[in-house]
């Protein structure tokens, strides 16, 4: 007999959190959040208190659960795109229509409860969680920061009604073959012309002490159209600063300065800690902090996670002056690629960046809307 619960106790928390790490146990390509941070979404206060409401259920046959799915109404969203929608993610089933069915049925009512027309995902609170159903590249290692899925859970929701809104591309990035001088060249003239410097750090803690806070509000201009992206609260900033400085390497951030010493962009390349967290299920487990220091010490693959530029820069080819830098770091040969993340398939400008690379498309992800 298969039940629908909703979470509420601690052990359905843990149950929901350990369901996908028992569903993908031995599944090479599959990367788990950390454990930590997955619990914490079940504390009586979060990051996203003031911007957000959740629901969790887990779906049960004979006393073993069998599938879990987690709803947002993302008020701060909503408001901003004037709509009216509940997200769902952290939906995890084993391949059977009717869980997936009766899991869907759960948030859609939930949704019309709270007087939504629209359910769609996988989003997460924010652009910068995890987000998107993979429908290409199963045989790939997922980034830490994206989700692995099984192929069968297009197939799973599709049969509900939901169809594509947008895709993402993912695309690993190796050393270009030759070295760019005419990109060299009109970075460095670029830079003069602007009277633009690269900002310093003697280690993390004071590239983030001295950059960290002034990311956010470029990013919240650079991001404003983006696909469903929120405003950063106060909160988010403070989890998000926490997050980097476990995994940021101050060899591969860049930040550009202006005359008065203002950020006008930058970038950040995280060390891939994939590999690190996977025989731990997520948890830092002291072999698993050995695993990921020496990640971030020596990374073989990074992952590009966020580039921000100043509006009125854009078009003034800074965004060249990373392009050039990210080809010297995979020049340097102890990095074997870089991966992109996710960028949206009509996001021309950005994949138009990577045509200087030698470059492969991977992976994609789509996002599924349905009307209620």
């Amino acid at each position: 007999m298969l039940e629908i619960k909703q979470v509420k106790t601690r052990k359905e928390a843990k149950e929901f959190v350990n369901f996908p790490l028992r569903l993908y146990k031995g599944n090479p390509y599959f990367v788990p959040p950390l454990y930590g941070d997955e619990m914490a979404l079940f504390k009586k206060k979060t990051v996203y208190d003031d911007q957000a409401e959740s629901i969790f259920y887990i779906a049960k046959r004979d006393g073993k659960v069998v599938g879990r799915i987690h709803g947002i109404l993302q008020h701060a969203s909503n408001k901003k795109w004037n709509q009216k929608r509940v997200r769902f993610t952290r939906f995890d089933c084993i391949d059977d229509q009717e869980v997936a069915n009766a899991l869907f049925k759960k948030v859609e009512n939930w949704a019309r409860e709270k007087g939504m027309d629209t359910v769609v995902g996988p989003l997460g609170f924010s652009d910068l969680d995890r987000e998107g159903l993979l429908i290409e590249g199963f045989e790939e290692l997922a980034t830490f920061e994206e989700q692995y899925n099984y192929p069968y859970y297009q197939r799973l929701i599709e049969n509900l009604g939901y169809v594509k809104e947008v895709d993402w591309e993912e695309r690993k990035l190796y050393a270009p073959k030759e070295v760019d001088e005419r990109l060299l060249r009109v970075s460095s003239k670029m830079m003069e012309k602007y009277g633009l410097r690269f900002g310093e750090a003697k280690n993390t803690r004071e590239f983030l002490k001295k950059y960290a806070d002034k990311f956010f509000d470029i990013l919240d201009e650079t991001y404003v159209d983006i696909y469903q992206s929120v405003p950063f609260t106060d909160k988010m900033k403070k989890s998000l600063i926490s997050s980097f400085k476990l995994i940021v390497n101050v060899n591969n951030v860049s930040v550009i300065l202006d005359k008065d010493d203002n950020v006008v962009c930058f970038g950040l390349c995280f060390p891939s800690i994939a590999k690190a967290v996977q025989k731990s299920g997520g948890r830092l487990t002291p072999c698993a902090l050995v695993k990921c220091l020496r990640a971030i010490k020596n990374p073989k693959v990074i992952d590009l996670a966020l580039i921000g530029v100043l509006p009125e820069y854009r078009r003034k080819g800074v965004a060249s002056v990373f392009i050039g830098r990210l080809h010297e770091l995979l020049r340097r040969g102890d990095i074997e690629y870089a991966e992109t993340n996710l960028n949206l398939e009509t996001n021309h400008a950005i994949i138009n960046q990577w045509k200087s690379f030698d470059c492969v498309q991977h992976k994609r992800r789509r996002a599924y809307v349905k009307s209620l």
